[in-house]
């Protein structure tokens, strides 16, 4: 669904000959990863890993048409961009809130006890959960699996520019959403703060440097 919905932008600024190319690229590398991409079960991140494949046959796809590392991850940002705006607006806002975050807030508590016991697949994500008020909570990550898997598949020029499409679907479900530190930035957490009600501006206005 992602590349259907860049098909236009992505021929509009290289070329159908291009196009042809990347898609058939990234066909190729999305074959190969997928099998060596885990099944981490039931996990409260389930849906954010799942991407990961995805993310990577994408950026190697990209970089084997030579375009450099930066161009690269942009366009995985204007893929999902294009993704999310297939979808009505209302609807992004209303689910995204409910189940999106709302997801993330009813099973934190319980991924935060599993992870300090280390009851979680070598490829999950591990956390710490505070809430803040109704509208508000944060959630500290110290391990990645996304960007363990992208290390291991040779995509880690990823990092830290994938990090910042937290801040894309924030944006465009509606939702509050903060951060100072990445381990996609060498931090030694990813220390998120996510609002029900609030603003999210994309594109990132302060740059990759101000904004992690």
């Amino acid at each position: 669904m992602g590349l259907w919905a860049s098909k236009k932008r992505l021929q509009q600024e290289y070329g159908k000959e291009f196009y042809k190319d990347f898609v058939r690229m990234a066909g190729k590398n999305f074959n190969y990863v997928l099998p060596l991409t885990p099944d981490i079960g039931e996990s409260a991140f389930k849906f954010n890993f799942a991407f990961t494949p995805c993310y990577i046959a994408w950026y190697k796809a990209f970089l084997s048409l030579m375009m450099d590392n930066k161009t690269a991850v942009t366009w995985i940002w204007n893929i999902n961009e294009e993704m999310m705006l297939l979808i009505p607006r209302f609807l992004l806002k209303h689910y995204g809130a409910k189940v999106y975050l709302g997801g993330f807030r009813k099973k934190a508590p319980a991924h935060e006890i599993n992870s300090d016991q280390n009851k979680l697949h070598a490829y999950d994500y591990k956390i710490r959960y505070r809430a803040i008020d109704e509208d508000t909570f944060e959630i500290d990550f110290y391990q990645c699996g996304m960007k363990r898997l992208c290390e291991e598949q040779g995509a880690a020029g990823l990092f830290p520019g994938v990090c910042r499409i937290d801040y894309l679907i924030s944006h465009y479900i509606g939702c509050g959403f903060c951060r100072t530190k990445t381990l996609g930035d060498g931090d030694e957490i990813c220390n998120c703060r996510y609002s029900t009600h609030g603003h999210c501006s994309w594109p990132l206005e302060e740059g990759l440097t101000e904004k992690k």
